[in-house]
């Protein structure tokens, strides 16, 4: 580009979306679920009453938005990287 040569790299993240240089998503599905089992910790610790409402309520604010993001730019591949975002909601509805 304008006689500047561009840098390789392994990964880039842009926009809060996580690539790898042979484009699978895997690391992005890994980021996704770190950041809902954060955000359902979070939720656990800090709510003494789990009534259904409230904690619906929680889920749709504080998780839901991380496993949505951008989900057609990262939709999961592998039926393992599925498995991550699965884990996450089971574990709110046991919790």
């Amino acid at each position: 580009m304008l006689g500047h040569k561009l840098q390789v790299v392994e990964r880039e993240k842009d926009l809060g979306i996580m690539l790898s240089s042979d484009m699978k998503s895997v690391e992005q599905c890994m980021y996704a679920a770190n950041r809902t089992n954060r955000a359902l910790g979070m939720i656990k610790r800090t709510i003494r009453i789990k009534e259904p409402v409230i904690m619906v309520k929680l889920y749709k604010a504080l998780v839901r938005p991380h496993l949505e993001y951008c989900v057609s730019a990262w939709n999961p591949h592998y039926s393992k990287d599925r498995h991550n975002g699965q884990t996450d909601k089971q574990t709110e509805t046991n919790g």
